[in-house]
């Protein structure tokens, strides 16, 4: 056989064998698809129906390729900057090409340590490491970042959970959530289980604590209240605690180690800690215990107008549950008399009990454009309704 031939031939097989590994991880029951076939089995989601999404919606895929994505931003040419829990900054391309899709997945910075949160304001990109804020200058027709000084030198990087999150509020002050460095236990730093705030150049505060890891965080776009999801600890069983949804005042307390869950239970190893006269709020809302909520996002450019004020929570999934709970992004609704009610709005992520990925955060654009990351599948969803 020549040597053309031979290439050829090699070709012909590779291209083959995906497509019959294709049709496996169609026909193959969910479980067994995704142990044998993980890759292929994640790329099907969309494509193959096992990610549905409430009506009107319509969900696809925009991009791959997004290793570990997790937080994301809009630059003004509508590209996505989307962080990670690496060293990377990725710089998701709009589609100027109309297919639908990202024209490129590219890097935009790297050389971080834990590059989770970002806030991009006009020509500046505020990016929160593990350990420190960095101020970088962005030029979006150049797409580049160029590093310009760092903020805050002095955030708690001694593990645990590590990411930071970092969000400019409506009162013009920066806020940072910091998670525990334990699954229970009493923080030495009071910066850690906690939501601290700065304004460039000052001294940062703390503005909430008791929280043992708040990722995600938004302000109402009505009344201006901040909310915050909460994951609580583990080894309790698999029904507690419930995960929560915090309203965030400045000074206030919400529980974490010393109590937990819609009624405020005592820990059974901490209460006996708790502080005398220590006032704990109760969350303004609960989710399935080890859903892992990671993101809240209030929803104000719908053209349903009935789904602004609402928000998108993501719920990554559990990992140390006998039955998996989470693993969608679900819809919070505020009722006349404040009381929240829970739909889903995305599922499929665990399907028939194989995981496809796993929701992280949620993005909404000016025109109601919705993104989604997947930090398991390296994934952007894009949801959007036909035009009428």
């Amino acid at each position: 056989m020549k040597p053309d031939q031979k290439a050829r031939s090699v070709i012909g097989a590779v291209i083959v064998g995906m497509m019959v590994l294709a049709l496996l991880s169609y026909v193959l029951p969910g479980t067994l698809a995704a142990y044998l076939f993980p890759g292929i089995a994640r790329v099907s989601a969309v494509e193959g129906g096992k990610l549905t999404v409430r009506s009107p919606y319509s969900i696809s895929t925009f991009a791959t390729g997004v290793s570990g994505a997790r937080l994301m931003q809009m630059t003004p040419q509508g590209d996505l900057i989307v962080s990670t829990r690496s060293s990377q900054v990725h710089l998701v391309h709009a589609d100027k090409d109309g297919d639908g899709r990202a024209d490129r997945v590219g890097q935009l910075i790297k050389g971080l340590d834990e590059a989770h949160g970002i806030w991009l304001e006009g020509g500046q990109l505020y990016v929160a490491e593990e350990g420190k804020v960095h101020l970088y200058r962005y030029d979006g027709v150049k797409r580049e970042a160029t590093f310009e000084k760092t903020l805050i030198s002095n955030l708690p990087d001694d593990g645990g959970h590590s990411t930071r999150t970092i969000k400019k509020g409506p009162d013009g002050w920066f806020y940072v959530s910091i998670g525990s460095s334990c699954n229970v236990c009493i923080e030495d730093n009071p910066w850690r289980s906690a939501i601290i705030r700065f304004k460039p150049g000052a001294v940062p505060e703390l503005y909430a604590e008791g929280l043992r890891n708040s990722v995600g965080f938004d302000w109402h776009p009505e009344t201006g209240e901040m909310f915050a999801v909460n994951a609580g600890r583990d080894h309790l069983g698999d029904d507690h605690p419930r995960e929560e949804l915090n309203q965030i005042e400045k000074g206030k307390h919400y529980g974490w180690p010393y109590a937990h869950g819609a009624d405020n239970t005592p820990d059974t190893e901490f209460a006996k800690h708790k502080p005398k006269g220590l006032n704990i709020e109760a969350p303004a809302h609960t989710f399935t215990a080890h859903s892992t909520p990671l993101s809240i996002r209030f929803l104000k450019h719908q053209a349903q107008t009935g789904l602004n004020g609402a928000a998108l929570v993501a719920l990554r999934g559990s990992w140390n549950r006998s039955e998996h709970s989470g693993y969608k992004v679900v819809l919070l609704r505020w009722g006349p008399d404040g009381k929240i009610s829970q739909e889903d709005f995305v599922t499929g992520f665990d399907h028939a009990g194989a995981v496809v990925g796993r929701p992280v955060d949620v993005f909404e654009t000016s025109d109601g454009t919705i993104f989604i990351s997947d930090d398991d599948a390296d994934v952007i969803y894009k949801l959007s309704v036909a035009a009428q």
